[in-house]
This record gives C-alpha cells, structure tokens and sequence, in this order.
C-alpha cells in the first residue's frame, strides 16, 4: 500500500502511538476544545492550525516550559494555496490581532446546597506573546500555558485530524464543522443544540437570533464545501423544540476514496 494511502487509511482514525507517516501533519486537540467558540477569523485559525501540527500531541510538555511554535510566509502560502504576497499580508494581520484572540467553552460546575450551578464560563488566550518580524515575513508564537494541556500529552478524549483536510477550506464556519464531525466520526451522526453550535461556530449576536441566518451563512455552505473538497457526505436537519428550532442533527461519513482523488 503506497504511503498516500496508508494516510488517507489511517485518517479514519488516529492512532497516538502509531507511527506518523513523512509528510503526515496531524492537529489533535481535547474534545472541550474541539467544541469551545475560537473566535478565531480564517488566517488567524490556518496559523494556529499549522502551529498546532507542529506539536507532538502526544508528549505532555514539562511544567514550566512554553514551547514556541515558527510559521513562514513560504510554508504558509504552500500549505493554503495562495500567493506569497497573500500569505506575507495574512501572516502580518493575524499577528497584530492573535494576542488578543481567545477561547470560550464551559466546564461542569460543582453543586451549591444540593442544587447544580450553571455551567462556569472559561476563558483563556491561545498565545502568550506573538512574534512577527517586518520584511522576513514569519510569525511566531509563545502558547498559553493553560491551553498546553489541551494540546499535548493527549491520551484520551481528543480529536485528530490531519491539516491536509483543512487546507483547501476557504470559509472558517467549514473549518470548524470539520473539527465538530471529525470528533463524533466513530458514530456518524451528532446531535447538538443550536446555542452550543452557534457558540462552536462563533456566529454573530444577530445570526443566533434569526435561525435562518445560520443555515443560510453558516451551515449550507460548511456542508457544501466539505462535502466538495473533503470527501464528506453530510446530511443534516433542525430538530425542533415547541416552535424554535432547538438543536441541530448531522448524520454523516467521510468517502475516504473521494478524499483522495479530491
């Protein structure tokens, strides 16, 4: 079996202690985080996405250490398909504005007299400090200390895949749509309230309150250019609750052979 392959193989599932294949670049993440908002605009996620590929997720970091992580213009433009010029122009704009960028997602809070509390609110930044230097167009990145443990040293309750499926994406809704389905493969469906996929998808104040935008801006083109570029066969439908639509069902599998020759 030739070693392309053996990859598109292995991309159903994600083996931490297999051996990566040349070539191979995985981004692995905890499922909290697979499901968390990112508030993170395309240039900004392809950064942190070709970042996070560059860590070993299966070594846990030593304490006190904060590994740093260098992008190129080069590497940029060959992984995403554009021109040098466009990649020097988004590595510089995500650069000024990844320091302020942060993730939202919710832990179980414990009880208070017996009676559960409302799910706690957390925050944390991607980076601690980002680097870009002017006319050598690189841009590195210091990660967040408390974010480490969500990308390294993973063993269990993460999901995996590999950068190659998310190169080609030109909308950052089919990114993380990606990043949703790819962690309920093993089922092939996922059923999901509409708050916690407007939240995973960060959609605006004003599409959460109107349904139809997010099918019209968010969901129907995700599903069509995942379907187009990586192979997947999606279908999805509102689950209602009284008259509002309440969550969201996707039943779906990846063709791993469309992948391919796509």
């Amino acid at each position: 079996m030739s070693a392309v392959k053996k990859a598109a193989a292995r991309a159903e599932r994600y083996d931490p202690d297999a051996e990566r294949l040349p070539g191979e670049r995985w981004i692995s993440m905890g499922n909290a985080l697979t499901r968390a908002g990112h508030g993170l605009t395309l240039a900004e996620k392809r950064i942190v996405g070709c970042a996070v590929s560059k860590l070993d997720s299966r070594k846990a970091i030593a304490p006190g250490t904060v590994p740093t992580t260098k992008i190129t213009a080069a590497e940029y433009a060959e992984t995403f398909g554009v021109d040098i010029d466009t990649a020097y122009n988004q590595l510089q704009s995500a650069a000024k504005q990844l320091y302020n960028r942060s993730i939202t997602f919710y832990e179980t809070a414990a009880k208070r007299n017996g009676k559960p509390l409302s799910p706690t609110r957390v925050q944390m930044r991607w980076v601690g400090q980002v680097k870009y230097q002017e006319g050598e167009g690189w841009v590195e990145l210091h990660w967040w200390p408390a974010l480490l443990p969500h990308l390294t040293g993973l063993r269990k309750n993460f999901t995996s895949y590999q950068l190659q499926q998310a190169s080609a994406l030109r909308s950052i809704y089919s990114w993380r749509l990606l990043e949703l389905l790819t962690r309920f493969e093993d089922t092939g469906w996922l059923e999901i309230s509409i708050e916690d996929f407007a939240q995973s998808m960060d959609a605006t104040e004003k599409q959460q309150e109107n349904f139809a935008a997010i099918r019209r801006k968010i969901i129907e083109p995700a599903v069509k250019e995942l379907t187009t570029k990586d192979g997947w066969m999606i279908q999805w439908r509102p689950v209602k609750k009284g008259r509002k639509v309440g969550a969201l069902r996707f039943d779906f599998k990846r063709n791993d052979q469309l992948a391919l020759a796509l």
